[in-house]
């Protein structure tokens, strides 16, 4: 008999260490992680890459029309091969940080990345992250979390990333990028950024990493999710 596909949905805003936490809770749980927003970032990859502008709605659809995006299940992770490429750590460089917000404002995308993140059910249960996940992706499953933090504390957890892939990160210019992104993801007219119905509330700020984890972890195995 297959056991029933569990998705535990992790939503909450950009430097938030939905990321993080999620992959590690995947890892304790047992269960695949999904990074919903590296799609996202890989459609804008494309987009830089073929030189089109990413607030030309029309120019992005058409590109999603020809476009190929072959899931591939790799170490326990959800990842996508682009055309037969993989954008590897492209994704996270300043061309496509800068522009993922634009993309992901489009509702052709939002309707064809939706689409792909329904279909990696067909690799297991699910631990995916995201800003839409528990509203538009998966709104009836029963285990939804928001994670949020101090803007600030956001701010320093980012520049820390940009400074390991590209040497330098400022922390007061991250904030900067941080709030224009929540300010995007807030009001645009497509899936908005807002706390799910249901969805428990986690401010990790002064949390490390494995006390958010764990929090989760029993929260799940309490409500009969994971195994105890």
């Amino acid at each position: 008999m297959n056991k029933p596909v569990i998705i535990v949905a992790v939503d909450g805003p950009s430097a938030s260490g939905k990321s993080t936490v999620s992959r590690r809770a995947a890892q304790a749980l047992g269960f695949i992680y999904v990074d919903s927003g590296a799609v996202y970032r890989g459609v804008t990859w494309k987009c830089v890459k073929e030189g089109i502008d990413v607030k030309d709605a029309q120019a992005v659809t058409n590109l999603l029309i020809r476009m190929n995006m072959e899931l591939v299940l790799k170490d326990q992770a959800v990842g996508y091969l682009i055309d037969g490429e993989d954008p590897g750590q492209e994704i996270r460089a300043e061309p496509v940080r800068e522009r993922v917000a634009d993309i992901a404002a489009q509702q052709s995308v939002r309707v064809y990345i939706v689409e792909k993140l329904r279909l990696m059910t067909k690799f297991g249960s699910l631990v995916m992250e995201g800003r839409d996940i528990g509203t538009v992706v998966f709104p009836d499953t029963p285990y939804k979390y928001y994670l949020d933090a101090d803007p600030e504390e956001r701010a320093r957890r980012r520049a820390a990333e940009i400074r390991q892939t590209e040497g330098a990160g400022d922390v007061n210019e991250v904030l900067s990028s941080l709030r224009r992104r929540d300010q995007k993801d807030s009001s645009r007219a497509t899936a908005p950024l807002q706390i799910a119905l249901g969805a428990k509330i986690i401010n990790s700020t002064g949390m490390t990493v494995e006390q958010v984890v764990d929090t989760i972890v029993a929260d799940l195995k309490t409500a009969g999710a994971a195994s105890a």
